[in-house]
């Protein structure tokens, strides 16, 4: 059984798949699990994150700051001891470069279906 001060952790990337699950130290950094995930990301998917920047990690709906560690960010309600956390992956689309940037600026405008909730 693991000690007080280890976190048993998952994470769900966007297509439902998984990393881990993977003990932490609870004194680990966001930044330092988000370079974890970057070396651990499956080469076989097309979307993958270049740089820890490009992946928000989501606790108990709440994104994680990077100099924030594992214990300050924990979401307590629902956590048994013993018990596997799951934190979602969401990752950055890549940035437009500036020639693909000037297309869609000089696109003809498209007419769009515009939804507002009441």
């Amino acid at each position: 059984m693991a000690g007080e001060g280890w976190i048993e952790l998952k994470f769900r990337l966007f297509d439902g798949t998984d990393i881990g699950p993977n003990k932490y130290d609870a004194s680990s950094t966001v930044a330092s699990l988000k370079e974890s995930i970057l070396a651990r990301w499956p080469q076989d998917k097309e979307l993958a994150p270049k740089t820890i920047n490009d992946v928000k990690l989501i606790n108990g709906g709440k994104i994680l700051e990077n100099n924030r560690t594992l214990a300050e960010s924990r979401v307590a309600v629902g956590e048994l001891p013993g018990g596997v956390t799951t934190m979602h992956v969401v990752i950055r689309p890549p940035l437009p470069d500036k020639n693909n940037e000037k297309q869609l600026v000089n696109a003809p405008k498209q007419n769009r279906c515009v939804c507002s909730i009441l």
